[in-house]
């Protein structure tokens, strides 16, 4: 087959920050697919065909992209950040597993891009600069007790966390149980980095603490970064600096 389907993140929102690998398969591509704002960043041409969709539709989204490349289409999936992290690929590669036999004969590439919880951290300081884990708070494809499950045990082993999708409109309670979830887990001067809209002209950055952070200060476009038992502030005539050391200490270990 001569199409093929390339699955690419275009980063956070500065268009500095879309990888140049990127930015040359889409200036291959016959077609975009993706939801609707992030294919709303992608510049016309001719020669080119724009799809977007809705963002509950990611399985159709991919069925969509892995048909057309047969036909020999040359489609590029976009997302935003990076496709592999809550993103596009795992759904291409859903709507692969489950699909006609001849979809896995096609070339499929994943295009890294900078995920926004790295542009949030990079912004801030550091405070992944040790052992972090990721955490996805919208319950649309898992059960809530999942969720606090691993807020709990990732709270226990005193990793940073990352948090995505922390509070939409529809479902605002969510945030509310975690900051109550991390209150029963972590100490009140445990630090909160919230990141709405990074790298594009509205970013705005707040520092607080446990204690402090209230579920207002998050929504859909905000990356929450808790930080482990050790993240610290390096106070200046600047912006604060808020980063994670590498080592632990043995005596920390219990």
């Amino acid at each position: 087959m001569s199409g093929w389907v390339k699955i690419a993140g275009l980063g956070p929102g500065d268009e500095a920050l879309v990888t140049p690998e990127v930015t040359a398969a889409l200036a291959e591509a016959t077609d975009v697919v993706g939801y609707i704002p992030y294919v709303a960043r992608v510049s016309e041409r001719p020669g080119l065909t724009l799809h977007a969709s809705d963002n509950r539709v990611e399985i159709d989204r991919s069925q969509h992209a892995l048909q057309m490349a047969t036909e020999g289409k040359r489609v590029v999936v976009v997302s935003s950040g990076d496709p592999g992290v809550f993103a596009m690929a795992a759904a291409v590669f859903e709507a692969l597993e489950n699909g006609p036999e001849e979809w896995r004969d096609l070339q499929i590439d994943v295009l890294p891009g900078i995920t926004a919880m790295l542009a949030a951290s990079s912004k801030a300081g550091a405070p992944m600069g040790h052992d972090f884990c990721a955490i996805n708070l919208s319950d649309n494809l898992k059960p809530w007790s999942l969720i606090e499950k691993r807020l709990r045990l990732a709270s226990q082993a005193d990793f940073s966390m990352a948090f995505y999708n922390p509070r939409s409109k529809s479902r605002p309670e969510g945030f509310i149980k975690t900051l109550g979830i991390l209150r029963e887990e972590c100490e009140p001067e445990r630090l909160i980095l919230f990141a709405r809209a990074v790298s594009r002209e509205d970013e705005a950055i707040r520092i607080s603490t446990l204690a402090d952070a209230t579920p207002e200060m998050a929504d859909m476009q905000t990356v929450v970064i808790v930080g482990s038992s050790r993240t610290r502030v390096i106070e200046r005539n600047g912006t604060p600096i808020v980063y994670t050391p590498r080592f632990t200490p043995d005596e920390d270990q219990g």
